[in-house]
Formats: C-alpha cells, sequence, structure tokens
C-alpha cells in the first residue's frame, strides 16, 4: 500500500455550530464514500499525532497559539470571527489535524512512492500568523511544510491549494519564500476577496471567473502552473485539497467535477513522481455539499494511490 489515509476522530468534535456548513459530517461523508467506492481495503489507515508548540510556533505567533489552546469554551462554542468558532472539543481537534499533516509528511519521507490524504477538520489554509479566520485555527499545510524542511531537511516544497476560496493565509506565510513555491486557484471575487496581485515571486494565483467550467478551470491552471512546476523542481509537494469548486456546492459559483479533481490530482502525482521520489502529502480544506465532498475525495485519493 502506497496511499496512507489519516482522519484523527477528534475531527468530529469540534463544534461550529447548528447549520454552520463546517461540520463533522464532512468527515463522515468522506469515510462512508471510502467504503461505498472499494477503496477502504487498499489504503493504509494511520494515527496522527498531535502538533506541539514548537511545531506551531514555526507558523504561528505566540499570542495565537494561547489564544486558541487556552481559550476554553464555558459553554458550547465562543466565535473568533464571525465564521470561526472554539468548541470544547476544538483544541484536540487542532492539534491533531496540524499533527496529522506532520505524521503523513514523516511517513512518506520513510519510502519513495508514498502518498498520503489527511481528511481533518479544522481546515487550515486562511489561518494566519497571528489570527484564526475563514473556519480555520491553525495553517495545517504551512505547518507540514516547515515540519518538513525542520526534521527532513527538505530544500524545495511545491504547495498547491486548488479550494475554491484563495489560501490567503498560506499565501501570506510563505511569499517571498524561494524553498516554498504556492500555487492558488480561487474564485474571483469570492471570500476572502484577495490574490489577484500576488504577494511574492513564488506565489502562482490563478483567479477564475465564477460560472467557468471545469475545461476552463483546468485551461487556467495548466496554462499558470505546469511550466512553473517543473522549472521549480520541488522535491516535497504539500495538497490544500478544496472540493468546494464542485458544481454542487453552495459556497461555489464554479462548476467542477470529481472528474475535474481526478486530473488535478494526476498531474500532482506526475510532478512529485519526475522530482519528489512521488511523494505527496495532501490535506482537506473545504468541500460542503456532503455527496459531492464524497465523491470528490474518494477520486482524489484514486489518483494518488494510483487505484
Amino acid at each position: 500500500m502506497n496511499l496512507a489515509f489519516l482522519s484523527p476522530d477528534a475531527g468530529l468534535e469540534h463544534d461550529n455550530g447548528p447549520g454552520h456548513p463546517e461540520c463533522p459530517e464532512r468527515l463522515t461523508a468522506i469515510r462512508d464514500q471510502l467504503v461505498a467506492g472499494g477503496l477502504d481495503p487498499w489504503i493504509l489507515h494511520r494515527e496522527a499525532l498531535p502538533a506541539g508548540r514548537t511545531d506551531l510556533r514555526r507558523v504561528h505567533a505566540g499570542a495565537h497559539i494561547d489564544r486558541v489552546l487556552r481559550h476554553v469554551p464555558a459553554g458550547e462554542r465562543v466565535m473568533l470571527d464571525g465564521d470561526t468558532a472554539l468548541s470544547p472539543g476544538s483544541h484536540e481537534a487542532a492539534l491533531l489535524a496540524a499533527g496529522a499533516g506532520m505524521t503523513a509528511v514523516d511517513w512518506v519521507m520513510g519510502a519513495e512512492n508514498r502518498r498520503a490524504f489527511c481528511a481533518v477538520r479544522p481546515p487550515g489554509h486562511h489561518a494566519r500568523a497571528d489570527r484564526a479566520a475563514g473556519f480555520c485555527l491553525f495553517n495545517n499545510v504551512a505547518i507540514a511544510a516547515r515540519h518538513a524542511q525542520a526534521r527532513h531537511g527538505i530544500r524545495r516544497i511545491a504547495i498547491v491549494d486548488f479550494d475554491v476560496h484563495h489560501g490567503d493565509g498560506t499565501e501570506s506565510l510563505v511569499a517571498g519564500d524561494p524553498s516554498i513555491l504556492f500555487a492558488s486557484s480561487f474564485e474571483h471575487p469570492a471570500y476572502p476577496g484577495s490574490g489577484v496581485s500576488p504577494l511574492g515571486d513564488n506565489c502562482l494565483n490563478v483567479p477564475v471567473a465564477g460560472g467557468s467550467s471545469g475545461e476552463q478551470w483546468r485551461q487556467a491552471v495548466a496554462a499558470a502552473w505546469f511550466e512553473q512546476w517543473d522549472a521549480f523542481a520541488p522535491e516535497l509537494v504539500l495538497v490544500s485539497a478544496g472540493f468546494d469548486a464542485h458544481r454542487e456546492d453552495e459556497l461555489s459559483r464554479l462548476a467542477l467535477s470529481e472528474d475535474d479533481y481526478a486530473w488535478i490530482t494526476a498531474r500532482i502525482v506526475e510532478l512529485a513522481e519526475r522530482h519528489a521520489q512521488g511523494r505527496v502529502v495532501s490535506m482537506l480544506e473545504g468541500g460542503y455539499a456532503l455527496h459531492a465532498l464524497g465523491r470528490s475525495a474518494v477520486a482524489h485519493m484514486r489518483e494518488l494511490g494510483g487505484l
């Protein structure tokens, strides 16, 4: 088995409140579709280790870490902003979501052609150094990247973010760093309203107009990314895998399908095989239409594992 699946049960205990699109059922939808799609016997289930304060400090300010970890709600939850909540179960979920990416990096670095998908909550790509935002508490993919550099000496990391929303938190954390190439496609205009002007030469941002088809999205990212990916020649590929650009997702006006997610995943795997000994770690970001999320995540995992 060359595909690991990490999905800590603590992610089910993070509670954003009734009717919130970023809900625990997102994880169960993916797990159920793994079984229904016949993929479950072919993947390696691995336990995640929690991130520690030193790991978080590579990315986040101490005051922000304290705000998340020490602010235990007296009741059901407290809101950090209009979209982002802390509940009694959020602390463990956040530490294991960040730790899952680190655990996955350690596993894929143990041999060639290993890949991993981390189905975690809360997501991470809107979290900045000093604040939570957009459903995100800690920036899981940035923490995984800094861990890969600190523990494994990785010199060049590509981060590919195909969530429907611009990965503004991740970009703010890596912009101008020549050791990381950040590629983000997103609907524009849409939340958070950023990304049209990249923050650094290492940021390949692809704003896509609402109403665009999967084919239009494919053409846009292929033109902006593929040659630059190969020129950069990453030693590890990390993915912020948001499935909310799906045509069934109400938070999106794009019209992607499972086939589009399979297509971009196949391109990511090909990149990793050319330059990174096949090593890819993917982390769940958005995706809120539950049936579409489950199908899309499984299509993504099939391509990651060559299944």
